[in-house]
């Protein structure tokens, strides 16, 4: 479990040849910190388990649904990611829960300035959209953000300048693809709704509640 709060970024040393499995080799500092082989670190939002450390890097194996539900097969040795280490119990949440399961990917369509924040605008898969709502929360590549407006076929989010020096986002252009995280809890309500057919009646009903335990 991650709170989509960047610690570090660190970077790609090692990558598998173009879109194929294997071992990813990552440099970084602050996220070695009390790490362990089998430890979870999100790299660009995707959780993945440390399997070697080595010095001031760390080796995580990268399967095939990864790099289908992910952009992580599109990122080169020499590329900056954004590093997460697990969250702790006794942790704060900075952010918002994020399980590090990316539910797939955006496009980055606009990135403009406005006073001292950059508007990003994403293009994403309506099973995306159809999740996220106004000043929602979302995780981009990782970063826990908070959604100023969406639409039917795009979503935008405001960058401050802590955020834009510490994370990988403003080193993103038009055309870039991002990976995306839904917010945990409106996938929990969507897949109860889904089930047991709530909504196709008129939504939520003070029977239903009560019948489930409510």
């Amino acid at each position: 479990m991650f709170t989509g709060i960047v610690e570090e970024l660190g970077t790609v040393l090692r990558m598998p040849p173009a879109s194929r499995a294997g071992a990813m080799t990552i440099g970084a500092h602050e996220v070695l910190q009390g790490t362990r082989i089998g430890d979870s670190i999100a790299v660009n939002g995707v959780c993945l388990t440390v399997t070697r450390m080595e010095g001031d890097q760390f080796s995580v194996d990268v399967m095939p649904e990864t790099l289908r539900a992910s952009g992580l097969g599109q990122v080169h040795a020499g590329d900056c990611v954004n590093l997460e280490r697990a969250m702790q119990a006794d942790g704060r949440f900075g952010g918002h829960i994020v399980s590090g399961h990316i539910d797939g990917t955006g496009r980055v369509k606009e990135i403009k300035r406005e006073q001292n924040a950059h508007i990003i605008s994403i293009e994403a898969p309506s099973r995306i959209l159809g999740l996220i709502v106004q000043k929602g929360s979302i995780a981009i590549d990782g970063v826990s953000l908070t959604v100023v407006d969406v639409t039917s076929s795009l979503f935008t989010v405001s960058i401050i300048p802590h955020t834009a020096q510490q994370t990988v986002l403003m080193r993103r252009k038009p055309g870039d693809v991002v990976n995306l995280e839904n917010d945990i809890i409106g996938k929990y309500v969507q897949k109860l709704l889904g089930e047991n057919d709530v909504g196709s009646s008129g939504g939520l009903t003070v029977d239903y509640l009560v019948s489930n335990g409510f």
